[in-house]
């Protein structure tokens, strides 16, 4: 029997793990945590001090028999749980179960699961601490009394299976807000002009912006003044009076955050924040590398932070220097910025080996897990090179008493994005014009426009709002959204998230009547609270005091003014079964039929929502759009089960001119894309948005 015994959260670390260590190590997981607050119950003695009541979790009775056995057989246990509250959570109730005492130096935390990390790390044992501890415990037990006593409000006045949460209360509440700012957003029109010019000297032409009349911002209402504006410039004699040659330079952003990491990977890989989750937990736990061996890939990927260590510094120097030469390495002191939240507990999302560049792991790795690990390699790369610079243009042209503007930009010398291009960058070629150059007028172009109202949120940008109000910390992103979604309080409408009724409802409740939670500055306070109980200057009960007597209160006082919503709605359809009214109700899923002679009746019929296009399989039935039981959107026969038609992507109705197959639609963040369902079939339509 082996003398150490190393627990992990995971098998697959487990797995990794073992390949470093000799047979003097036994490494097992405990496949998550293995106590909690009950299910069935609150949980939580809020008579003494609001002590938890903890249980061993169903299910893992087999998985705690085999730590303890192998635990009495070691000489030594370490504790190797994810390096955060969680883990430092899930470390101490397997001390308690195995009873390891409080002072025992059990615990070993790692940030990189590489042989030289996980061996460092058991040299240096430490005791659990406490404080990281019971800061999870605080969170842990805020979260159970605010859903465990909100939640049975909701089902007895609204209607059974809904959920309130200290932070997706406030994440729904944002994206309520930002639609209803949408709705009442009233646009106005306005007008740009353009002049397209002829440079002399070149022959080439270039457009110039109406920027200023009579020195001050033109304000084109409508048509008649754009017109008006048109004249005017037809009429004047168009002058070059000035131009600006400048350098400009772009530096590298740093390397990713959690925060950072979910927001790229859904901008430019159209990830969720769930998937980049998961696909970033398994390139951290262990990837079989070929000719290398199991190894993890990245640094632990829930960080706030964007430090990163004096070795992998002295890496990527090394490997910038190599592969690209001295021209590409930064030779300015960058300082690390730090959000006020920002508890820089861990390095940033990084590369474990700098060498392993993503083109030699394409045999070792799958699709997605290629395409997040590019994406973290060369932002860490990129974060050590040289500010990229380019050559800006800035030409003045008067015409009377109008200015317009022309802006060219070239880029001069690549830097940074060599590895890791921005999307924001567009060059705009200039001829080589100087002052006092002449310049033929062409044509003068005016363009309508009308403001447009704020955008949805996206899963980037609530991340991306909600790291910036501190709702959460890196570690609960992913979970809220996923959460809001799968309750049925907002929905996917292509990448943007929008609130269902049902959310309305929820969000109009918990703003009405638990104000405080839904409010963002309270959440980001607590968050604080519970940063202060983790540096050890608060105790966690004093907390919960504060918040549970004003809690309580306003909970009893919505019980009794809050009045049963019913959220049923009459339709003039018949019930196949008893012929009885159908009525419209509302379930997990979205809007169902039901038999308003119900409990005598138990009929129920789901709402099909057709897409006008007939089944391409049987040819009977109607397309219509469906959800799977996560809420994602595919497409199927209307009579289902007799047809068993079913596709992700929208079908067109139309056959392909080349095989006869129906034509699906594929929309991305750029075009849009009519193709074959056949998947033998190249046929392929490409249009932009």
């Amino acid at each position: 029997m082996a003398k150490n015994l190393i627990i992990v959260e995971s098998p697959a670390k487990a797995k990794t793990i073992e390949k470093f260590l000799g047979k003097n190590y036994k490494v097992l997981a405990s496949v998550g945590h293995v106590r909690d607050l009950p299910k069935s119950k609150i949980g939580v003695d809020v008579e003494n001090d609001f002590e938890p009541q903890y249980i061993n979790i169903r299910g893992k009775g087999d998985v705690i028999k085999e730590l303890k056995s192998a635990a009495k057989k070691s000489e030594r246990v370490y504790l190797a749980t994810d390096p955060d509250r969680e883990g430092e959570a899930i470390a101490w109730h397997l001390g308690t179960l195995l009873n390891l005492g409080d002072e025992e130096p059990c615990r070993i935390e790692f940030h990189e699961i590489t042989k030289e990390a996980v061996k460092e790390a058991i040299h240096h044992p430490r005791r659990i601490d406490l404080n990281l501890v019971d800061a999870q415990q605080a969170r842990r037990v805020l979260d159970r009394l605010v859903g465990y006593k909100i939640s049975p409000l909701l089902w007895r006045k609204v209607r059974k299976g809904l959920s309130a949460g200290r932070v997706q209360s406030v994440a729904t509440k944002l994206i309520c807000d930002r639609e209803n700012e949408i709705n009442a957003f009233v646009k106005e029109e306005y007008w740009s002009v353009a002049m397209e010019l002829k440079h002399l000297p070149s022959d080439l032409p270039f457009e110039a912006e109406l920027s200023q009349f009579k020195g001050k911002k033109p304000e084109l209402r409508n048509e008649h003044e754009a017109l008006e504006m048109k004249a005017y410039l037809e009429a004047a004699e168009p002058q070059i009076t000035e131009v600006q040659n400048k350098v400009k330079s772009r530096a590298p952003q740093p390397p990713f955050t959690t925060s950072s990491l979910q927001q790229d990977a859904a901008n430019r890989l159209g990830f969720s924040a769930s998937k980049t989750m998961m696909v970033a937990q398994q390139l951290y736990e262990g990837i079989a590398v070929k000719g290398q061996g199991t190894i993890g890939l990245i640094t632990y990927m829930r960080t706030d932070s964007t430090r990163i260590s004096e070795e992998a510094k002295r890496h990527l120097v090394e490997f910038i220097d190599r592969e690209y030469g001295e021209a590409y390495l930064n030779k300015k002191a960058r300082t690390e910025k730090k959000s006020k939240s920002s508890q820089d507990a861990h390095e940033a999302v990084r590369p474990t080996y700098i060498h392993l560049m993503p083109e030699t792991l394409e045999a070792s790795l799958t699709k997605d897990q290629l395409k997040l690990y590019t994406l973290i390699w060369q932002r860490f790369v990129a974060a050590g090179m040289s500010d990229a610079t380019f050559d800006s243009k800035n030409v003045s042209i008067t015409a009377g008493e109008a200015l317009l503007k022309a802006n060219g930009l070239l880029l001069k010398f690549d830097g940074f994005l060599k590895v890791y291009e921005f999307s924001s960058f567009k060059e705009n070629r200039l001829p080589d014009i100087k002052t006092g150059d002449g310049v033929q007028r062409l044509h003068v172009k005016p363009d309508q426009h009308f403001t447009q109202p704020p955008a949805r949120y996206t899963e980037a940008t609530l991340v991306k709002e909600m790291e910036e109000k501190g709702i959460g910390r890196p570690s609960t992103y992913a979970p809220t959204i996923a959460t809001i979604i799968s309750r049925g309080y907002v929905e996917r409408e292509k990448k943007s998230l929008k609130p269902t009724e049902l959310g309305y409802i929820i969000n109009d409740i918990m703003a009405g009547y638990f104000e405080e939670i839904v409010n963002a500055d309270f959440t980001a306070g607590m968050e604080n609270k519970l940063d202060e109980v983790e540096a050890g200057n608060m105790d966690w009960h004093s907390i919960l005091r504060e918040f549970y007597g004003p809690f309580s209160e306003t909970l009893a006082k919505a019980d009794e003014s809050l009045e049963k919503l019913d959220l049923t709605e009459k339709t003039d359809l018949l019930c196949e079964k008893c012929g009885h009214p159908l009525n419209i109700k509302h379930g997990r899923f979205g809007k169902f039929y039901a038999c308003s002679n119900y409990p005598e009746c138990d009929y129920t019929k789901a709402i099909l929502n057709e897409i006008g296009v007939d089944c391409p399989l049987c040819k009977v039935g109607k397309v219509v759009e469906r959800k799977t039981k996560k809420l994602k959107t595919f497409y199927g026969c209307s009579r289902f089960p007799e047809c068993r038609y079913v596709s992700w992507n929208r079908p067109v109705g139309r056959a392909c001119p080349l095989c006869g197959e129906a034509l699906v639609e594929k929309v991305t963040k750029k075009n849009r894309t009519v193709l074959c369902s056949s998947t033998t079939c190249t046929y392929k339509e490409v249009s932009s948005h």
